[in-house]
């Protein structure tokens, strides 16, 4: 009987390792595939905002094509047609358009 019982609690404790061993590998799953690729395109896109000079093209957030006249601390000044500006948030600013191909 004594035996049975050591057994028993021989078998608990390896499932209780087992079970935080899963658990570090599905954190450390997550993080590799979503933590931090998102750390890696949020890192991107700030030194693409921050690399921003009159001149440059640009999409804003709402689907705007544009091209820098003014860039400021927190705003940008851009035209969209000729003699048509607007003031917009440069967190506003998502891409740069991709080149025309021939």
């Amino acid at each position: 009987m004594i035996t049975l019982l050591q057994a028993a609690q021989a078998a608990q404790n390896g499932s209780n390792w087992s079970f935080w061993v899963m658990i570090v590998a599905m954190i450390a799953i997550m993080y590799f595939f979503m933590i931090r690729p998102e750390q890696k395109r949020r890192k991107e896109m700030q030194a693409f905002r921050e690399g921003l000079k009159s001149g440059d093209k640009v999409i804003t957030a709402g689907g705007i094509y544009a091209v820098v006249k003014k860039v400021e601390e927190t705003t940008l000044l851009i035209e969209v047609d000729s003699n048509v500006t607007l003031r917009v948030d440069k967190n506003m600013v998502v891409a740069a358009p991709a080149p025309q191909q021939k």
